[in-house]
């Protein structure tokens, strides 16, 4: 298998597995499996991929402390990874959440290796922001990519 590719498919058959029961509480932290449904860089510019397809897994514990990794397609098609640990800020009785994370990324290779800044050896810090909401176990995200993109992920916890 090449890599795990986000479809309409692929995410119809993550939601209607929503109804299960989430095995994690709130209380003693879950998992998030997200996927990335829509991407739009800043700059209109038709070399930019769009489609990221990321897939990612993320621990959240009960202090709002998160640790994850994803993998993507760069935004010059290239496959890519980010390994992360950050903070969730639960806003008081509501769905809504805001969460901050930092990491490296590694993929942006070649030509485009100088697009993202600080890129020794193959990998560069990165710090990305995020709100959300949940609903249940499922969950939506909007995330900041530098000032390059904005990226949708919707994904379940359990």
């Amino acid at each position: 298998m090449k890599y795990l590719k986000c479809t309409a498919r692929g995410m119809a058959l993550l939601l209607m597995t929503a109804g299960a029961p989430a095995s994690g509480t709130e209380e003693d932290g879950f998992w998030y499996l997200q996927a990335s449904v829509f991407t739009r860089h800043f700059a209109n510019n038709a070399r930019y991929n769009n489609h990221q397809n990321l897939v990612g897994l993320e621990r959240d514990f009960a202090s709002g402390v998160i640790a994850g990794a994803a993998t993507f397609s760069n935004s010059f098609s290239q496959r890519s990874w980010y390994a992360y640990a950050g903070k969730r800020f639960d806003l008081a009785d509501s769905p809504f959440y805001y969460k901050l994370s930092a990491g490296l990324i590694h993929g942006y290779k070649g030509k485009y290796r100088d697009k993202l800044p600080l890129n020794q050896f193959g990998l560069a810090p990165a710090i990305i922001p995020g709100v959300g909401a949940h609903w249940g176990p499922v969950a939506g995200e909007v995330v900041l990519l530098g000032l390059a993109a904005t990226m949708v992920n919707v994904g379940l916890r359990f």
